[in-house]
């Protein structure tokens, strides 16, 4: 299987080539020349497997230049290292809380408590492989721009990897403490994490910026330097997200939730619309999937295109409880708008218009074709709380702020339309990494408590293990100090280069 731009470039990269680059030389995003088509007997087989196995299987579906001996290293160097908190068979677990009518897929079982685990400890290990493969023999710099959860897996996942550096961006004061200090706090020497006087789109606009300055890049290449993305721009970072739909939907099989062949829906909480296109991948690839529910914050920009088909990010910015979805351009969706075209000229125009205005509109037919598959709908901060609340007070069952925003999104869906189809909620994030936000939302005061005061509350009320890597924080050293402008993020680059010679 090959790649190309989603935009025109007509050059047909092996997977390896296109994770190694990350982003296509046009500004496009690498897609793939066909999605695999699997029968029911596909999933049927991942029955009774651990999530690893089931990870070998969906991955070789796409990394096709990988060799079965490969993706196993991969996958083992990922996931079978002691740092998943979750069992051997479900790094990724369906919960079901008590009276609660919608199970839980939980995905932040992983070394820094949040969903991006479940794809950044595995990128590492597949770029690693990819140099291998290709023969390349430069340093990949590692350019992530974060609006909270990225950062902080990425850093982790490329911490001390042979070869390869990391510069992590991400907009100050715009995250959480929690993942503030866990960026700040992050140890190993390849590794760097910069703070941008702006928000999480000066950042991610700045980062696409330097992709396509090829002044800049052959000023890299010059000192031996080739550039690369962890975001979910890359596809090495979007392919092993696609395994956990695959893997939750066996174990509702195994559980008994439903039977193999019936229709499932996933609410999914998402501002730059990757985990929620790992899931239209698995659709396409025969998982029997009803309605993808796209819940956003008050950042709408996703709810207002797919009710409408304008994409506009002309609008306010607001800052909310839900920092990781606190996004007005999503990357992703240039992925979705080539895979119901198949039109790359239209897709350039769409992005050319977003990049000269600030905003597109889709013809009737394409926004049709999307709603067959994509509900969405936004919930405010204090919908949001009130979703934590009722959640806890009926199943004692604690919601991280961004899950709360799925779930509340899965509701409205249900009442709005009367689909009985059974909803699972996707949980991106340990509700410890939003203790403040999360304690309020159930009635208890915080005054006066520091951050890991309010670990220690949210765990006398719950119950819920805090993370160990959350739970350390409060005793390790700030590294990480760097702040910039936008206009200043070459320099920055320049600088951690400098110290990595």
């Amino acid at each position: 299987m090959y790649y190309s731009s989603t935009r025109g470039d007509a050059e047909k990269k092996t997977s390896a080539e296109a994770i190694l680059e990350g982003l296509a030389a046009d500004g496009g995003l690498f897609v793939p020349s066909e999605i695999p088509q699997l029968g029911i007997s596909f999933v049927d087989a991942l029955l009774g497997l651990s999530y690893e196995e089931r990870a070998e299987k969906v991955l070789a579906q796409f990394l096709t230049d990988y060799t079965e001996q490969e993706l196993h290293a991969c996958v083992d160097r990922a996931y079978n290292r002691g740092n998943f908190d979750a069992t051997a068979c479900k790094r990724a677990e369906v919960r079901a809380p008590e009276n609660a009518p919608f199970p839980v897929l939980e995905l932040w079982h992983g070394p820094t408590s949040a969903f991006k685990d479940m794809a950044l400890q595995l990128l590492p290990q597949l770029m690693r492989t990819a140099l291998q493969k290709t023969g390349a023999k430069e340093r990949v710099l590692i350019l992530v721009a974060t609006s909270g959860d990225t950062g902080k897996a990425a850093l982790e996942g490329f911490r001390d990897v042979p070869q390869i550096s990391i510069l992590v961006f991400y907009p100050e004061g715009g995250v959480s403490r929690i993942q503030y200090l866990q960026m700040a706090t992050q140890e190993g020497g390849n590794v760097n994490a910069t703070a941008i006087r702006g928000n999480f789109d000066d950042a991610q606009s700045g980062v696409k910026a330097i992709f396509s300055d090829a002044a800049f890049n052959a000023q890299l290449a010059s000192q031996g330097v080739r550039l690369s993305s962890a975001n979910s721009i890359n596809w090495g970072r979007l392919v092993p997200q696609i395994v956990y739909y695959f893997s939750a939907y066996a174990d509702l099989v195994e559980e008994a939730t439903i039977k193999m062949g019936d229709a499932v829906n996933f609410s999914v909480p998402t501002g730059n619309f990757g985990d929620i296109l790992a899931a239209y991948y698995a659709k396409r690839m025969g998982l029997p999937i009803h309605k993808l529910i796209c819940a956003s914050n008050a950042n709408n920009v996703l709810t207002d295109f797919l009710t409408s088909g304008t994409y506009d990010r002309n609008r306010a910015f607001y800052k909310t409880i839900t920092p990781s979805m606190d996004i007005l351009i999503s990357s992703n969706l240039e992925r979705l708008l080539y895979h119901m075209t198949e039109d790359k000229a239209r897709v350039k125009g769409w992005m050319a218009e977003l990049a000269k205005t600030g905003r597109y509109t889709v013809d009737a037919g394409t926004l049709a074709k999307i709603r067959e598959t994509f509900a969405a709908s936004w919930t405010s901060d204090e919908q949001t709380k009130a979703t934590i609340h009722d959640v806890f007070e009926r199943s004692h069952y604690v919601l991280d702020t961004h899950s709360a925003v799925a779930w509340h999104a899965a509701e409205t869906y249900r009442e709005e339309t009367g689909d009985e189809t059974p909803v699972i909620v996707v949980s991106t994030a340990s509700p410890y990494k939003f203790n403040a936000s999360v304690l309020e939302a159930i009635g208890v005061d915080t005054e006066g408590l520091d951050e890991f005061a309010m670990q220690d509350k949210l765990h006398e009320v719950s119950g819920l293990a805090i993370p160990y890597g959350l739970s350390s924080l409060r005793s390790k050293e700030i590294r990480q100090k760097g702040v910039c402008s936008r206009a200043e993020m070459r320099d920055a680059i320049r600088a951690f280069m400098k110290k990595q010679d």
